[in-house]
C-alpha cells in the first residue's frame, strides 16, 4: 500500500466517525467509545508502525523548524504527521459531544465546532469552550 493510499483509507475511517459524532448525538457509545477509544487506537497503532518503520532512516529532527521540514518530506513521515491530528482531534471532538451532553449544551451549537476542530484542530476547540462557557453562565 502506497502512503497515498493509506492516507485515503485514513482519511475515510476518520470521516465516519466525525459523521457519526454530528449526527448521532443520542448514541452515546459513539462519542465513549468508538471516536473517543477504539478509533483514536486504531490511528495510534498505524501511526506506531509507520514511525517506528521509517522515522530511524529519515533525514532531519525535531529541533528545529528546518528539521521537521526535511523530515516530513518524506512521504511516509508526513502521513504519520496527518494520522497524529486525526487522532488527536477526534478524540477533542468527541470529548466536546460528551462535555456538551453533560451540560446540557443543544447538540445543534457543538456540530459547528465539531466541523473546525476537523478542519482547525485548536480552533475547534476554542469555539468549543466559548459556546461552553456562553450557556453554562446563562444556566
Amino acid at each position: 500500500m502506497t502512503p497515498d493510499q493509506l492516507f485515503s483509507f485514513l482519511n475515510t475511517v476518520a470521516i465516519v466517525g466525525w459523521i457519526a459524532l454530528a449526527a448521532l448525538p443520542g448514541v452515546r457509545w459513539i462519542a465513549t467509545t468508538l471516536t473517543a477509544l477504539w478509533m483514536p487506537l486504531f490511528f495510534a497503532v498505524v501511526y506506531i508502525a509507520i514511525v517506528a518503520t521509517v522515522f530511524g532512516s529519515a533525514a532531519g529532527s525535531f529541533s528545529t523548524l528546518a528539521g521537521v521540514q526535511t523530515l516530513f518530506q518524506n512521504p511516509w513521515l508526513l502521513l504519520g504527521g496527518w494520522v497524529h491530528y486525526l487522532a488527536f482531534d477526534l478524540i477533542v471532538g468527541s470529548w466536546e459531544v460528551r462535555d456538551a451532553k453533560e451540560r446540557g449544551i443543544p447538540h445543534g451549537l457543538v456540530v459547528p465546532c465539531l466541523f473546525l476542530t476537523l478542519m482547525f484542530g485548536p480552533a475547534g476547540w476554542l469555539a468549543y469552550r466559548a459556546v461552553r462557557t456562553i450557556r453554562t453562565r446563562r444556566a
